[in-house]
């Protein structure tokens, strides 16, 4: 699945702490896939991506990726922001349920309210310096 990726004009307010192991993620994003780790031992999928299942303590993890369909569990309109987001609000922040059964947080991009239970896609923000990414319904 590749998610469609929409550019922002400007740096990311708050950049993800990019590791070694990380690293992956984020370049996935920034390609417009979104990835993660499975466990080979139990079958469980984490997110955020984790070199250890925190279903069953394995460190037999690999990377897998992620149809970035979903649905809207929860959503909220964030009107005082933290200092370092007050440029940005108000802005849709949602609890996504993704179809592999995955529930993810994230930035929404709706101008409306969307009913729960509406279908979204994940995708690419993709800022000046870096990708992040959200939901947007779908539907």
């Amino acid at each position: 699945m590749t998610l469609d990726i929409v550019r922002v004009d400007r740096v990311r307010a708050y950049p993800p702490r990019v590791t070694a192991f990380t690293q992956r993620f984020w370049d996935s994003v920034a390609q417009g896939r979104l990835e993660t780790t499975v466990c080979e031992d139990c079958g469980k999928l984490s997110f955020p991506p984790k070199t250890f299942c925190p279903h069953c303590w394995s460190t037999r993890t690999r990377w897998t990726g992620l149809s970035g369909h979903g649905r809207l569990y929860a959503q909220t309109m964030i009107h005082a922001a933290p200092a370092i987001f007050r440029d940005e609000a108000p802005y849709r922040v949602g609890i996504v349920d993704l179809q592999e059964g995955l529930r993810i947080a994230t930035r929404l991009l709706s101008d409306e309210a969307p009913k729960l239970d509406t279908p979204v896609e994940i995708v690419t923000l993709l800022y000046t310096d870096g990708p992040l990414f959200a939901a947007r319904p779908n539907g």
